[in-house]
């Protein structure tokens, strides 16, 4: 009999068996789930998920037949065998995760329960004359609660797609390509412990100096020491954090013999600039930057360098030692159905986590990313650091979803420390006009004033000495800021005037230091974030580094940042002095009061996996459209100035590219639909097809403040 075949090579001279095609594929995700305890299941899913290709219409289907679902097949006999994690997981092999359904749901459904329990499906019985499952069952801790059952379908999925994706891959490349290849771990613990060497050597006898050293020290012993689990390094801005932070995981990787560091950034203003000192101290080839505009996502695969091409690939599942991303890849993948968003998630077991500037998990979706990092510590062999000057009060979600684990701190004697570097004294100066607050900032040579919103930010820069005098919003394109932020450093090194007028981007970070600082009315966190740019180095007495906050006259506080504000107030009628751990967490305590148990998690995402929505059972596919950390309400604006014109005449001429539009983000800017239809009523864009659009009108984009607020009618509605 012929054997049934998998894949053709595109030139039709090399053929796959499906068994091999099976036979590869369970091994792969055999070994990809090991460290979780989940190789025979993995396998198992494996050896099921293509037997539907046994069908003769699917062996017609390669000589250029109809198409045929073969991904059912498995499904059905996992199914049947009452192995659903293993039945999602190949149903959704293609396709995505699909919602569980209900037992009602007829065979043409996309459900689980509509595919397993009423799809006709042409014949496949030849794959039991050549496969024999292997005898397995998932662990038993995947029974606890449906949320846990859940996370592991996701992570089971993810074995089971990358594992497919290589084989494939290596098939019809002739060969497995040459990804990642990044040094050991041990050998990148060794350049930071001579990094590491060299700064504890540093005789300096400054009080910020010394902390560091302190704190570098605790980190590097407690890393190697400590069991894995959940942690958190709570330090002032400015106390070395960020190397710090590298150098426990580094350690602690290595001592618990974990596959990799994954250092998850909230915003993506700041992760170039920790990929570059990550990559010098480390090495490029061991750095992996997975963000949209990261270098070998913004070329053509065939100008790609083999270094390019090697982090291009490893890029699609986080196969490298160290991994520098964003919170929004991290969570929106964790919560994902789509292969392609997916298939890297089993990397993140075994792997020590670093949430860089922890406050800033989003409160909206506080629960779902609490459950998420509960559920890798407790059961994936992860080790989650929690870093951040302002530590939020997560103790209680995270007893919630997992009691057994401690929140244990890496520094040792935080408010001592928090005593020594303080570098700052905080003022509240009440209400001020926009004139009165203009004259203050003009008085002096070198200051730093964070507002809430863009256009007030627009109209302070306008009333400054124009010498020294800088603009920060995302109404800037990136390349601008960049230029922008460069030219401010510069600035500050050499003592010339600089006053900075900025929304928050600057907070978290920005790596800048001036004598003063002013901040709108907001929230504690924000406002020590603030602080952090001021006096950074510890060069002046604090007295003589004031930080005020302020309201601005007839300029009511966003909606969005109120409970932020009351629960600030709240803090200062309870606490003399706000910047010290007691303060930090009285705040966080009566923010959390305030928002109230529901807000964190806005969408649902927890209650709709652990009882349905809509008569489903595990909505994957459901959970997937309701968790996005940035709702998609913006329109993308693109500036065609220096090579964004040449990549503007590209999108003109019809060629449209993933690569195309990532090189294009460092020259785009974001709009809501008040502004974006003014400018477009104005004749100053040029609509793309996919929903974008090309500045056409250059007058209306200033490199000193972005792009217009006030178009034609002097309307800008927002902030």
């Amino acid at each position: 009999m012929t054997q049934a075949l998998a894949h053709i090579s595109e030139d039709g001279t090399r053929t796959q068996t499906v068994y091999d095609h099976l036979s590869g594929t369970a091994a792969l995700a055999g070994g990809f789930a090991r460290c979780f305890g989940a190789a025979g299941e993995a396998q198992f899913a494996g050896w099921l998920h293509d037997i539907g290709k046994y069908s003769q219409k699917f062996q017609l289907r390669l000589q250029g037949g109809a198409r045929v679902d073969h991904s059912t097949a498995g499904a059905q006999e996992a199914f049947r065998r009452r192995h659903a994690p293993a039945a999602f997981a190949i149903a959704g092999h293609h396709s995505g995760l699909p919602d569980g359904g209900s037992r009602g749901d007829p065979g043409d459904a996309p459900t689980l329960l509509g595919r397993c329990q009423k799809k006709d499906l042409p014949p496949y019985d030849r794959w039991q004359e050549e496969v024999t499952l292997p005898a397995s069952a998932p662990p038993d801790w995947t029974s606890r609660d449906t949320l846990t059952s859940a996370f592991f379908t996701r992570m089971l999925y993810s074995c089971l797609v990358d594992a497919d994706f290589i084989d494939t891959e290596t098939f019809m490349n002739g060969g497995e390509k040459p990804r990642g290849q990044g040094q050991e771990l041990p050998a990148l613990l060794a350049k930071v412990r001579a990094r590491g060497k060299a700064y504890l050597a540093n005789r300096d006898p400054s009080p910020v100096s010394v902390q560091r050293n302190a704190v570098l020290r605790a980190c590097m012993e407690k890393g190697k020491s400590c069991p894995q689990g959940l942690y958190t390094l709570t330090v002032p801005t400015g106390g070395g954090k960020t190397f710090a932070s590298l150098a426990f995981a580094l350690e602690h990787a290595v001592a618990q013999g974990m596959k990799r560091v994954i250092y998850v950034i909230p915003y993506m203003s700041i992760i170039d600039q920790t990929a570059a000192v990550f990559g010098e101290l480390l090495g490029e080839e061991n750095v992996l930057a997975d963000y949209s505009s990261a270098e070998y996502k913004t070329t053509e695969e065939d100008s790609l360098t083999p270094e390019q091409y090697r982090q291009l690939l490893a890029s699609e599942n986080w196969d490298a030692p160290v991994v520098v991303t964003t919170a929004v890849q991290f969570f929106e993948s964790l919560y994902a159905n789509r292969s392609s968003r997916c298939r890297k998630l089993h990397n993140i077991a075994d792997s020590v986590i670093v949430f860089d500037e922890a406050q800033t998990l989003p409160a909206d979706y506080l629960r779902p990313c609490v459950s998420a990092i509960a559920q890798l510590v407790q059961h994936y062999h992860a080790t989650a650091l929690l870093c951040t000057a302002t530590q939020p009060v997560l103790e209680p979600l995270f007893k919630e979803f997992a009691p057994e684990l401690q929140l244990r701190e890496v520094g040792t004697d935080t408010a001592r420390l928090y005593a020594v570097l303080r570098r700052t004294t905080l003022q509240d100066l009440g209400t001020l006009t926009m004139e009165q607050l203009s004259a203050r900032l003009s008085a002096l040579p070198q200051v730093l004033c964070v507002v809430n919103r863009r256009k007030t930010a627009q109209q302070l820069y306008a009333s400054l000495p124009a010498e020294g005098s800088f603009c920060l919003t995302t109404l800037l394109c990136p390349a601008d800021r960049r230029r922008k932020l460069a030219q401010i450093r510069q600035r500050l090194a050499e003592g010339l005037p600089c006053r900075v007028v900025s929304t928050s981007l600057i907070e978290a970070g920005v790596d800048v230091d001036f004598p003063a600082a002013f901040r709108e009315q907001c929230g504690l966190d924000s406002l020590l974030q603030t602080a952090g740019r001021c006096n950074r180095e510890g060069k002046r007495p604090a007295e003589d580094s004031p930080v005020c906050r302020f309201k601005l006259e007839g300029l009511p506080i966003p909606e969005m940042l109120h409970q932020s504000r009351d629960a600030l107030e709240y803090t200062a009628d309870h606490n003399k002095d706000l910047s010290t751990p007691e303060s930090i967490r009285r705040y966080f305590v009566e923010l959390a009061a305030l928002r109230g148990e529901a807000s964190l998690d806005k969408k649902g995402i927890l209650d709709a996996l652990s009882h349905g929505t809509g008569g489903s059972l595990l909505p994957f596919a459901e959970v997937a459209k309701r968790f996005h950390l940035i709702e998609n309400a913006a329109r993308t604006v693109y500036i065609p100035l220096e090579e964004g014109n040449a990549l503007c005449q590209k999108l003109r001429s019809g060629f449209v590219s993933r690569s195309l539009l990532r090189q294009l983000g460092v020259y785009s800017v974001s709009c809501y639909a008040s502004q974006f239809n003014a400018l477009r009523d104005a004749g100053a864009l040029e609509e793309l097809p996919g929903g974008g659009a090309i500045l056409t009108d250059l007058n209306r984009y200033s490199r000193d403040t972005g792009l217009t607020m006030d178009v034609e009618t002097g309307v800008g509605l927002f902030f």
